[in-house]
């Protein structure tokens, strides 16, 4: 029930309608079976711009990939992760990056052509300019003409980068092979020129945000054609003939030559291992092709990622940014092991997977949110194979991940994003014959602490929160291992550990582990233990048990990346627990309308998204607003559902939709391996994960006629879910009613068996709030 629509609110709401109506496609809706996007707008991947979040920290990268792929070939152009759309030189073309990370990693062996002579050895120095004139790409394809008339052309496989150059007539036509210089911090590099038309390359580095065990990077490099000349570089000194050099911190690598007077092209493959320099050569062996089957396999292989998804209606840069965004959530976690199954376990030993594909790179603390639970759905055998993946990392490690990279613990951030991660697989079915095996390592991580001696962090906070029900802000009580520790963000690490023991509640109790069952939901109200009442919010103890900082809520410590603004929501195992405790459902719709400025977003909800919420990708705290920039609150605007104005919710929605756009600075933040991508990709579908870890989805307005999921029928028998909102526009944006397979539905939420055994969500949307969802049952429930 809202409230009362005075002729103020009916002007707000108009307000809201034209600044919406850009990223709906105005008022005029297509008919429910009018033409998919597929046919009217050509190959799918022609709607994808992979500069989006290029510019203003978005942290993505524009070069070739294939959909999770180990090798991400790309262009460097000075920024910390790989590629900044306000840079105009690039330094190479290297073969590792990771979408939307927000510290430097990756960018192994950059590569870069250049003609003359080979004088230096930087490549800051030897950079090449170039122009947003002369570059394109698409998924699974990159171009740039550099100035000095050299076309780069990039392509990918899963485990190889394809390269095609084609040099000005020239007898010096160069290709610099730079093994020294890294986005991560250098430990050990060789290279050496193997034959006439291969060079082979070594790399160790080490680092993420902090420090890390090293990891170490195998490449072979393959060209078309024989070498005229080549030579390594050692520091500063380039020589001519050698063919091999190495180094520690120092730079290293090798640059070969091409007669490009009558033949203009060079191609080469590059295959990477984390293994060992046989199984990069193994790789490039098993996928080694011309450059434009390579480039038309891959742009295959995205074709059909993204026509599982089929979206009608809304306008063509609404489709631009929908199908960026589902790109860029089918980037990661990436392949891991070899073509013969082989990887590099965390116990730095060689293992074979056998029955699976072995991932890595595991932004958890981020993806545990919306991108896991959008795998599950449109690319569960793969999930499954992730979720296998990291209890491979248990078994061979000793204990279950917190952020991982390549074969190493980083520890970065803080919390446990394993346990929903893993819980959320368990309750897709991604888990069948492994549920007890996950479970005892849930359980392992959940009630201990990681040995002194092992690189992990795991829940370090685990012994005060066991004792006393909340992790102390006490950072002279960690372990002080390399990456971040729990004690020294006391608060938000309780309500993640809250958070995680509520997932795992409902697997023990579908296990038939009754007595963990009680012992985790009881624990996953510990969020209760640092509420403070004279505030009315959460705030952090100290280790006698005292509250402790500021009393300030956007001021208060112990939140990572956040505020005691932002992280109140963070109890999606028991909102209305939560709702009560700050005093009800109009005491937290109030509060919600003062944290999103709802008045304000109603008169101009794009100005409100950019000015008012927070707007910087690293501005975290002293603010007691909405921060789509990041993590933490990204659950916030469902909350709403939970107070019986579930209008409310698509509002703010939709004014959080208007940030994502089909240019370069078109992200929010951070992208962190899809996680902000799969937020706006779930929210324009209308259906969002309100319950990490477990299978609850709460609903919202589509910003689309009709979306037509295809789904794998092993998992999900329909092999489809179509979700329709007729007419849905920015004057018709509230829903009216719901039909789940062709029957009123009454609820905000619905669960993954409803995706399963259902195969229709069709939505009635009108110009004004209704009475639907608006009933104290209608909201989603507690765990337990």
């Amino acid at each position: 029930m809202g409230r009362r629509r005075t002729g103020d609110h009916l002007r707000r709401r108009a307000a809201v309608t034209l600044a919406l109506a850009a990223l709906l496609g105005g008022p005029t809706a297509l008919a429910p079976h009018s033409t998919a996007a597929a046919p009217a707008d050509g190959n799918l991947t022609d709607l994808v711009n992979p500069f989006i979040g290029t510019k203003n920290e978005g942290n993505t990268f524009p070069g070739a990939a294939v959909p999770f792929g180990m090798v991400q070939l790309s262009p460097d152009t000075g920024h910390s992760t790989g590629y900044n759309y306000d840079h105009d030189r690039i330094r190479g073309f290297s073969t590792v990056h990771l979408s939307g990370v927000g510290c430097r990693i990756g960018g192994d062996l950059p590569v870069l052509p250049t003609t003359g002579e080979v004088k230096e050895t930087d490549n800051a120095r030897y950079a090449a300019a170039f122009k947003h004139a002369d570059e394109t790409a698409r998924p699974g394809y990159y171009r740039v003409r550099l100035a000095s008339g050299v076309t780069a052309e990039l392509t990918a496989t899963a485990r190889t980068g394809r390269q095609r150059y084609t040099f000005p007539a020239t007898d010096r036509a160069n290709v610099l092979i730079n093994a020294g210089q890294s986005l991560h911090k250098a430990v050990s590099s060789s290279v050496e020129i193997v034959d006439e038309r291969t060079v082979r390359a070594t790399i160790t580095g080490r680092g993420f945000c902090q420090d890390t065990r090293p990891y170490t990077v195998h490449t072979i490099t393959r060209f078309d054609r024989p070498f005229t000349a080549y030579g390594t570089w050692e520091g500063a000194r380039v020589a001519r003939g050698t063919r091999a050099a190495s180094g520690t911190t120092g730079r290293t690598g090798a640059w070969v030559r091409f007669d490009t007077t009558r033949d203009r092209r060079v191609e080469a493959s590059t295959a990477i291992s984390y293994v060992d320099a046989e199984g990069a050569r193994a790789n490039l062996g098993a996928e080694e092709a011309g450059f434009d089957r390579t480039a038309a396999a891959a742009r295959t292989a995205w074709e059909e990622r993204l026509s599982q998804v089929a979206v009608q209606g809304g306008s063509r840069t609404l489709r631009r940014t929908f199908y960026s965004s589902l790109y860029r959530s089918f980037l990661s976690p990436n392949i891991g092991g070899d073509a013969d199954g082989r990887y590099r376990g965390w116990d730095q030993r060689t293992h074979r997977a056998r029955g699976f594909t072995y991932y890595q790179n595991w932004s958890l603390w981020d993806t545990y949110r919306t991108q896991a639970q959008l795998l599950a759905l449109l690319a569960p055998r793969e999930s499954r194979d992730m979720a296998l993946s990291v209890l491979r990392i248990d078994a061979e490690g000793g204990w279950l991940p917190k952020w991982g990279y390549g074969t190493v613990e980083t520890n970065i951030m803080t919390g446990d994003p394993v346990t929903p991660f893993l819980t959320n697989a368990y309750r897709h079915g991604l888990l069948e014959g492994h549920e007890e095996e996950a479970y005892r390592a849930l359980r392992k991580n959940a009630d201990g602490v990681p040995p002194a001696d092992s690189p992990y962090a795991g829940r370090d906070g685990n012994e005060r929160y066991i004792a006393d029900g909340y992790v102390p802000l006490a950072p002279e009580l960690s372990r002080r291992k390399p990456g971040d520790s729990d004690l020294q963000m006391g608060a938000s690490a309780t309500l993640e550990y809250a958070l995680a023991d509520g997932a795992l509640a409902g697997m023990a109790e579908d296990l038939g582990h009754h007595d963990d069952a009680r012992r985790y939901a009881d624990r996953a109200r510990n969020y209760r233990r640092i509420f403070d009442r004279e505030t009315g919010f959460f705030r952090p103890r100290d280790a006698r048990g005292a509250f402790t900082g500021s009393a300030e809520p956007a001021k208060s410590p112990g939140f990572h990346e956040g505020t005691a603004w932002q992280y109140q929501w963070l109890v999606p195992q028991d909102l209305p627990g939560m709702i009560e405790l700050i005093g009800g459902r109009t005491a937290a719709d109030k509060r919600l309308d003062s944290f999103f400025a709802y008045d304000k977003l109603l008169a101009d909800p794009a100005r409100t998204a950019r000015e008012v919420w927070v707007h910087g990708p690293y501005d975290y705290y002293n603010a007691d607003k909405y921060n789509p920039q990041n993590e933490p609150d990204l659950i916030a605007p469902y909350t709403y559902l939970a107070t019986g104005r579930p209008w409310k919710t698509t509002d703010v929605v939709h004014a959080a939709l208007t940030l994502f756009t089909d240019a370069p600075e078109g992200m929010t933040g951070n992208d962190d391996l899809g996680t902000m991508s799969a937020w706006m990709v779930l929210s324009a579908i209308g259906v969002y994960p309100v319950q990490p870890g477990t299978d609850v989805w709460g609903l919202s307005t589509p910003v689309f006629d009709r979306v037509d999921l295809r789904l794998d029928r092993h998992w999900y028998p329909h092999g489809r879910f179509t979700v329709t909102a007729p007419g849905t526009s920015a004057t018709d944006r509230y829903v009216q009613s719901v039909r789940l397979d062709g029957r009123g539905y009454g609820r905000t939420y619905l669960t993954t068996a409803a995706i399963r055994d259902g195969g229709r969500l069709d939505f009635t949307v009108g110009r004004s709030p209704s009475r639907w969802g608006t009933g104290r049952s209608d909201g989603p429930p507690a765990i337990g």
